[in-house]
């Protein structure tokens, strides 16, 4: 698992990442928002990041849910 602080203006999130190589799987977790997500290697192109920011907007404002997208996009993205 990996432990990843995001940082702007809202303050501070702590982002979980766990990343099941065997089933090629990911589960991202910011437990400050109440909020995951899962998903699969096949999955993490292009409609990740939509999803993704449609889903953390649903828990905080659009601006945030955007960046913080944007950022597990770019972690995910190098495990």
């Amino acid at each position: 698992m990996k432990i990843r602080k995001s940082y702007g203006s809202y303050g501070e999130r702590t982002v979980y990442i766990h990343e099941n190589k065997k089933e090629e799987t990911i589960l991202v977790a910011i437990p400050s928002l109440e909020w995951s997500w899962f998903f699969t290697y096949d999955e993490a192109g292009g409609e990740l990041l939509n999803q993704l920011s449609e889903s953390l907007s649903r828990r905080t404002d659009q601006s945030e849910a955007e960046e913080l997208a944007s950022r597990i996009r770019q972690w995910t993205g190098e495990m």
